[in-house]
């Protein structure tokens, strides 16, 4: 793939000790060539290991809502850790719809990297169809200029922060080359904190723990499917008209 025309600016990365994959979504050239404004949107992996500084860090964004896009089981593991004066938090829980499956294969010893790769693919068709409320509700918080700045965040800050990650952007207008360059950038600077079970493939955990441009294209071709053009998607699917994106629009771009 051809570099991005913002390629330079890849990542806004934001380093933490116990969050390695927090950027700054500001920057990106979107609708009318106006950049996204800085300091507005951030996504994450998860916070459950911020320390005393990270904590410091992440109050000194000024964050007025985090949203957790992680299930409810998986919060209950590995709950947020916030500063003293917390932020809102509101959960839109994506729940894993193939998490089963894949401890099965795991289990068993029959999981292939061609075979993670095709269950991570039902899982993005999910965001691009049934899981698709809970991203439209992320963008109706992003537009919600009292909700902001706003950060969301699942596990890895990988699938289902890339899609909702995806859709925003795409919503400001940004080329969808810059869009799956950003994805891609968690391959880099994700530290994969989430460990599997020894023993496994490398294929396997390669297939599993990285970011594949292929399955976010195919989620955003499923959900505008049916759609002549990002902007009728946008109005039809998720209630963003003319009026209220260039409202969107106004208020993220510079």
């Amino acid at each position: 793939m051809a570099a991005p025309p913002d390629a330079d600016l890849l990542p806004r990365h934001i380093t933490l000790e116990g969050c390695s994959n927090l950027r700054d979504l500001g920057g990106y050239r979107g609708a009318g060539g106006r950049r996204v404004r800085m300091g507005q949107l951030f996504r994450a992996s998860s916070l459950f290991a911020l320390t005393d500084a990270d904590q410091a860090a992440l109050a000194s964004l000024g964050l007025r809502t985090v949203v957790d896009l992680r299930g409810e089981a998986e919060r209950e593991r590995a709950p947020s850790r916030l500063p003293a004066a917390p932020p809102e938090q509101v959960a839109l829980p994506v729940e894993p719809t193939v998490g089963a499956s894949l401890r099965d294969l795991l289990a068993r010893g029959e999981a292939t990297g061609e075979g993670v790769l095709a269950l991570l693919a039902r899982a993005y068709d999910a965001y691009a169809t049934d899981k698709l409320p809970q991203f439209h509700a992320l963008l109706e918080l992003a537009a919600d200029a009292t909700r902001r700045p706003l950060l969301f965040h699942c596990t890895a800050g990988k699938d289902r922060t890339g899609f909702a990650t995806a859709l925003l952007l795409t919503a400001l207008g940004v080329g969808r080359d810059v869009i799956i360059a950003d994805y891609l950038a968690t391959n880099r600077l994700w530290r994969r904190e989430r460990a599997l079970p020894p023993g496994k493939p490398p294929e396997v955990a390669e297939a599993l723990l990285s970011a594949h441009a292929p399955l976010l294209e195919g989620a955003l071709h499923r959900a505008m499917a049916g759609y002549a053009s990002p902007e009728d998607f946008l109005a039809g699917a998720l209630g963003f008209g003319p009026a209220r994106l260039a409202a969107l629009r106004d208020a993220l771009l510079e």
